[in-house]
């Protein structure tokens, strides 16, 4: 899919500049534009260039371009769901203002008593502590296998650089997070502060994100969402203007394909309520409809949904605090909502033969996708099967909620591998399973794949030890 995105640092915009975006659009021919799940403006195929002496400060990713990552942060969040007592918007929009140079990774910015934004999607992610101004940082570098804690805590104002100096030595090869520490230390004069106890993340079920609600004593926050992610251009071009009257400086674009408005005057709600009913805008969908991250542009992810949403409705299951996403098959796994449904890959053998697609269902760890340990629930399942399935694992959820205690993040980076694992023979596709090991080689139960002895051979075909390939790895 040929798709043109707009970065939008922080996920922040005025209604100035979105205004300018959208008569761009207009200009174009086109009726809609999309939100992306990095805070982003997500345009069709076909959108064109333009001349960047007009629209120089709007930092558009064309398809033919790999380079330039959004910064996302939970600035949307702010004096609207749970937040860090010292952590403002304002804070939030001078930290973003230092990043001056796009950045090639992704970088999150983010409150961890919030739920709206996910903590550890970026390659650099800055989670705000408990002490004024410091940050903790966990990094994943592209080529990295696990993620990994900076070894202190960073100063508000020193974030921007560390990135830039931390960018330059990314390029390096077989770089880990000590050198990084070494480096940036020996290059750099930082405001560093000892990290005094692992950072706790607070578990609390997913927050609704939409329609009129109050803010403080005086003002309301709107929030907006459409089931298609394609947001009809007249209807942002009015309300940016409605902005615009009612001094609202800042519209905020969340990682779930919509976007709030913070700060409505209590005495211009009725309008605002009025604008809305004029136009036909649903803002009370169910959290059925809500709760759901989907990949731009894909007709069978939205499709797919909706069939889902009418079942789980039709048997009126409550799906409050959990989240869902729906994708292809992620290789790397990285993930940010607490249930998963994948779709399998068809083998290149078999693309001429017309046959159902598979599914694959995930859940995060306690349904709490900051753990990021994802439990495979079932493999290669037909589409009609996954309503059953979210609705077991729906059940769990509110069995099992309240009953496990909260963990550090340190705790889960520090955690020991996981008791078994899936290994598959690319020969004969044979399994390795190490819940029942392999008797007739004399390999006991529950012994880990990689503590076999190199000679291992696949059972089958003979197939040496280095042919297997990982398929899971799950807790006992």
């Amino acid at each position: 899919m040929e798709l043109t995105r707009l970065i939008v640092k922080g996920g922040v915009i005025s209604p100035g500049e979105l205004r300018e975006i959208v008569n761009m659009a207009m200009n174009q021919g086109l009726d809609s534009i999309s939100f992306g799940s990095r805070q982003d403006i997500i345009f069709p195929k076909g959108f064109k260039d333009f001349d960047k002496e007009d629209f120089g400060k709007f930092h558009f990713v064309y398809p033919d371009q790999k380079s330039g990552n959004n910064i996302v942060s939970s600035y949307v969040s702010t004096d609207i769901f749970r937040n860090t007592n010292w952590l403002t918007g304002n804070r939030f929009l001078y930290i973003l203002e230092e990043f001056k140079e796009q950045p090639k990774l992704k970088v999150n910015i983010t409150d961890p008593k919030q739920q709206l934004v996910p903590l550890f999607t970026g390659h650099l992610n800055f989670i705000a502590s408990e002490h004024e101004d410091y940050w903790y940082l966990y990094i994943r570098l592209p080529k990295w296998e696990k993620i990994e804690v900076y070894p202190v805590l960073l100063y508000s104002w020193d974030l921007a650089k560390i990135y830039y100096e931390i960018e330059k030595i990314s390029e390096e090869d077989a770089v880990d997070i000590e050198m990084l520490f070494t480096f940036v230390s020996e290059a750099l004069d930082t405001n560093n502060r000892t990290i005094d106890k692992p950072l706790n993340i607070p578990f609390y079920p997913f927050p609704y994100y939409e329609g009129m609600n109050r803010m403080g004593i005086d003002q309301y926050w709107l929030g907006l969402y459409w089931r298609n992610n394609l947001y009809d251009l007249d209807f942002l071009k009015e309300m940016c203007d409605l902005c615009f009257e009612c001094k609202i400086g800042k519209i905020c674009i969340t990682p779930w394909k919509s976007f709030i408005i913070k700060g409505i005057p209590k005495d211009r709600k009725l309008e605002w309520e009025k604008f809305l009913g004029k136009r036909g805008i649903n803002v009370r969908h169910s959290l059925l409809e809500l709760n759901w991250h989907l990949p731009v542009a894909m007709e069978w992810a939205l499709n797919l949904k909706t069939l889902l949403v009418r079942t789980l409705d039709q048997f009126d299951i409550s799906t409050y605090g959990l989240n869902f996403g729906i994708s292809e098959y992620n290789r790397d796994g990285h993930y940010f909502t607490s249930i998963v449904i994948e779709k399998n890959e068809l083998p290149a053998a078999l693309e001429s033969i017309k046959i159902r697609d598979t599914y694959n269902v995930l859940f995060a760890k306690n349904f709490d996708s900051n753990t990021r340990e994802y439990i495979v629930h079932s493999q290669d399942i037909d589409k009609l099967e996954l309503p059953t399935i979210l609705i077991e694992l729906s059940r769990k959820y509110f069995e099992e909620l309240g009953n496990t205690a909260s963990e550090t993040a340190e705790n889960l980076q520090k955690k020991e591998k996981p008791q078994l694992d899936v290994y598959q023979c690319q020969e004969c596709l044979t399994l390795y399973n190490s819940e029942y090991g392999d008797e007739p080689q004399g390999i006991p139960k529950g012994l880990l794949f990689e503590n076999l002895p190199e000679t291992y051979c696949c059972s089958l075909c003979e197939a040496p030890k280095s042919n297997f390939r990982i398929l899971e790895a799950v807790e006992n």
